[in-house]
């Protein structure tokens, strides 16, 4: 594929829009904050350690390497088919177990906002409609997809805004809830460790925007465009949860009603402070739902890929006639996220509780791609050097060891604390570790058995040519 496409529609602004969405997730904004003061240190730390080789490593694979298939291309290109498999299909399955935390929060905000009393089964009934007004949204047109992430970026950016400048003229006048100390603002382990790691997953997604390179005016915008995104995100998830921080002490601090409670201390209990409130959280309720229409419109184009290649079930790689869009990947997505919904409803006690432990299961599946993503940035560097690459992460190939292996270190630990989250104060809290490990065993499971269909496929379509 050449750099440029001349049908593409995407230049630097609208990729930049489209990253935001995909990266920023107000949903998890709460979860940081949870951290307490220490928070502000682990961004910081981890926009340097993390973020900058990342979007370097990013850029450069995007740029070298295009194609709809994105990191399925990559580990491709490095590793052969059958990490490309796994790949793909951890990157594509972890929407569908990923959409009911989003939506258990919308609905657990809702409720927050407008009915108090609603019931969890309610509550439920409202996540499976919304997981089915997305895939509807990504089924019928590229253009209103990409449209309704435009309008998620905007409204993320709105609402994070609202929490950081309000948490600062609360502080004016008010005071500080917590203790903003130089002291108080290092990275600490004391509190709040089991939510370090959303902090990676919160900043993972920068690549999704190279499934959609037959959408982009030029391929070699991308640096541009992740970089754009990159720094606005670091600067608003700082600012949203230093705002937080200022209003609500972090003992009270929760994760579904978080955001609304936080609100509702800045905005105050009057008409006007109400009307506010529930405009704000009208907002971001509805920047949920932009978050999963851009993650399953870029995942299952990923994964309609791989099915044409032979590497998912045909079924996965079904396309719409009519709107070119992966309807079959789309609808499978909507399935399972039902799936999920309905099965954690049944042992769940409350909304927080049904969060974090979906959330953490499937945010797993969903940080699995990147331990090949960064081998497979290094394979290419030093098995393909002489690819031409539009864009080149600066140093020697010591450098791109060390960036690598950071980067492959940093999604180990959060998949580890994701799991076991009381492993730093040496104990395991097996209630709430069993469930998550089993169904990440489980993932994994019928991923290798789609990967014994798809070689046994490669197989059987080879037999006519060697006789």
């Amino acid at each position: 594929m050449n750099a440029k496409t001349s049908t593409g529609k995407m230049g630097v602004t609208s990729l930049a829009l489209f990253s935001l969405c995909a990266v920023i997730v107000v949903d998890t904004l709460t979860a940081s904050a949870s951290i307490g003061v220490s928070a502000v240190g682990w961004w910081l730390l981890t926009f340097v350690v993390f973020v900058i080789p990342y979007g370097l490593i990013t850029s450069e694979l995007s740029t070298s390497y295009p194609g709809d298939g994105g990191i399925y291309d990559w580990v491709k290109q490095a590793f052969g088919y059958k990490w490309a498999v796994r790949t793909t299909w951890f990157y594509w399955i972890n929407v569908g177990l990923w959409m009911p935390a989003v939506y258990i929060m919308f609905a657990g905000m809702f409720a927050e906002l407008f009915m108090p009393d609603l019931s969890i089964a309610w509550q439920i009934a409202i996540c499976i409609l919304l997981t089915w007004l997305t895939v509807w949204l990504c089924n019928i047109s590229v253009d209103i997809g990409v449209w309704v992430t435009h309008v998620g970026a905007v409204l993320k950016v709105i609402i994070i805004s609202v929490l950081g400048f309000g948490g600062f003229f609360y502080a004016v006048k008010h005071g500080v809830a917590n203790e903003f100390s130089f002291s108080a603002m290092l990275p600490s382990l004391d509190t709040g460790a089991a939510f370090l790691p959303a902090l990676v997953f919160n900043l993972m997604g920068f690549e999704l925007a190279a499934t959609m390179t037959k959408e982009m005016k030029d391929v070699r915008d991308m640096p541009k465009a992740i970089f754009l995104a990159a720094g606005i995100t670091a600067f608003l998830y700082l600012f949203g949860t230093i705002g937080i921080l200022m209003a609500m002490p972090v003992e009270n601090i929760g994760l579904v009603a978080g955001i609304t409670d936080t609100l509702k201390i800045l905005f105050g209990n009057g008409a006007a402070g109400q009307f506010m409130v529930s405009v704000i959280g009208i907002m971001a309720l509805l920047s949920f739902i932009g978050n999963m229409v851009t993650w399953t419109m870029g995942a299952s184009r990923a994964a309609a890929e791989a099915a044409s290649e032979g590497e998912l079930p045909a079924v996965v790689g079904k396309m719409s006639e009519k709107h070119n869009t992966p309807v079959g990947a789309n609808n499978i997505t909507g399935m399972v996220s039902t799936v999920v919904i309905l099965a954690y409803a049944v042992f769940a006690q409350n909304s927080d509780e049904l969060f974090w432990s979906v959330f953490a299961f499937s945010s797993c599946i969903f940080l699995l791609p990147y331990l090949f993503m960064f081998p497979s940035y290094l394979k290419l560097r030093i098995a393909d050097k002489d690819h031409e690459r539009p864009f080149r992460v600066p140093g020697g190939l010591k450098t791109q060891w060390v960036l690598s292996v950071v980067c492959f270190l940093v999604i180990v630990q959060a998949v580890i604390l994701f799991i076991f989250p009381d492993l730093l104060s040496l104990s395991v809290d097996w209630t709430y570790s069993a469930p998550v490990f089993i169904g990440v065993i489980l993932t994994v499971a019928v991923g290798e058995y789609l990967l014994v269909q798809a070689s046994n496929r490669k197989r059987l379509a080879l037999q006519p040519q060697m006789n």
